[in-house]
């Protein structure tokens, strides 16, 4: 039967071809425009670390002073100064954490081909590489050891790698970095997050660093620091600020595998908090924060207002093109009427003709899909040609790619409906009369 009423749908759609191309170019322009800046929304707001990110948190605290607290209204500060950075650090209270900064290496090549550059740099704790799920393609992250020895290894990128070493195992080379020898001890696999959500201070989108360090060697070193620092009090900032300056420019990030253990960190920072301010080291009560991932994106208002304002006018103009396509499939099929009221005086009921005027409304909206399509990737072209940060990332993805299709078919169905059912309502005895 199916096959039935799409052989006469087909017929139907054919009999007046510009009305038929009106309506798929309606639903094309709608499609195209909504899934461009919704594939650009679906990008922005995804998940950077599926399967993870629910067990990941940002421990947030406040060790100010009293000036400017509001109870209950103000935030705790984005960061951690070095003291509080290390102490939380040690307390080794989450199944794993990790301590970290961003920064910049000049790296000073073997190769005489090559010139020296400057490659963007993490500063970190062994932890990063497994509590985020960080893949090797060749060789491990340091250990714990090499952490306590501020020892001189290295984990560089993929990209890196092949620059460096021509995409081999590079895993015991030496690399000079800042003017100091290091040795590579592993190499990352394909891992591009995005957001950037561990350091959100420095980038945002599709631009992960290249060297990977242990933070105590950086810190020995005195490696360029490269991301926010906010001071208060008598702090004096800085590129890289004093260790016991009042200044935050750490991110620090735990793992938590149970909500159990998610309450007995929140306590364990109130208790920090509060130890502090006995101390005098703290200004404030305690005042603490811990965000997962996904949460700490939100706070931090990682999708710009303005694709969340453009999503909303393409779905605005989706929805007048669809108001046109009922006016236009009501015309459509109100023209046929003589045909439909024939059908229904040989035995056809209102469900078989609803059946297949619906189809034939679904048709259009596949073949509308497939231009919508087309226009979604010239406009995800156009966003890629922006100076925008995120524009690179503006691919549509098999999800995405489904979605128009369904988009396209579910909008198309919504405009029949009332055509349809019009049509239906047409008394046979007249048309027959009337023909």
């Amino acid at each position: 039967m199916f096959g039935y009423y799409l052989d006469l749908a087909l017929h139907g759609l054919k009999r007046n071809r510009a009305l038929t191309a009106l309506m798929v170019l309606a639903i094309a322009l709608g499609i195209g425009a909504s899934m461009t800046t919704l594939t650009v929304l679906h990008v922005l707001a995804g998940d950077p670390l599926p399967g993870r990110s629910g067990s990941l948190y940002y421990p947030q605290i406040d060790p100010r002073d009293s000036l400017g607290y509001v109870p209950g209204k103000t935030e705790p500060l984005d960061q951690l100064s070095w003291i509080d950075g290390m102490n939380l650090l040690q307390a080794r209270r989450a199944d794993r954490q990790a301590l970290m900064t961003g920064g910049n290496v000049a790296i000073q090549p073997d190769h005489s081909t090559l010139d020296p550059f400057y490659e963007s740099a993490r500063y970190t704790t062994v932890d990063f590489f497994a509590m985020f799920g960080v893949p090797f393609k060749y060789g491990h992250a340091w250990g714990e050891a090499d952490d306590a020895a501020h020892a001189r290894v290295a984990v560089i990128s993929s990209q890196l790698n092949d620059k460096l070493f021509g995409g081999g195992d590079s895993t015991g080379k030496p690399l000079r970095l800042s003017g100091a020898m290091f040795r590579v001890v592993g190499v990352i696999g394909d891992w591009n997050p995005n957001p950037h959500f561990y350091d959100l201070n420095r980038k945002s989108y599709n631009e992960n660093e290249g060297v990977y360090l242990p933070l105590s060697t950086s810190q020995d070193l005195g490696m360029t620091h490269d991301g926010g620092v906010d001071c208060w009090g008598n702090g004096g900032g800085g590129n890289t600020p004093d260790h016991n300056s009042p200044c935050v420019w750490l991110q620090f990030w735990v793992q938590l595998d149970s909500p159990a253990k998610v309450a007995a960190y929140e306590a364990f920072l109130v208790g920090y908090s509060r130890q502090q301010k006995e101390l005098g080291r703290f200004g404030r009560p305690p005042n603490i924060k811990l965000r997962d991932v996904m949460q700490w994106l939100d706070y931090n208002q990682v999708v710009p207002d303005d694709v969340r304002l453009q999503n909303g006018l393409a779905f605005g103009f989706l929805l007048v093109c669809l108001v046109n396509t009922v006016g236009l499939m009501l015309a459509k099929f109100l023209r046929r009427s003589g045909e439909l009221g024939v059908r229904r005086a040989l035995g056809a009921s209102k469900r078989s003709l609803f059946a297949q005027l619906l189809i034939e409304a679904g048709v259009v909206g596949l073949v509308g899909g497939i231009g919508g399509l087309l226009l979604a990737l010239v406009g995800l072209w156009l966003v890629r040609r922006q100076p925008a940060s995120y524009a690179a990332l503006a691919h549509l993805d098999p999800t995405m790619l489904l979605a128009t299709f369904l988009l396209a078919l579910g909008a198309s169905l919504l405009a029949g409906l009332l055509p349809a059912w019009r049509a239906c309502q047409i008394a046979p005895a007249l048309q027959l009369k009337s023909n």
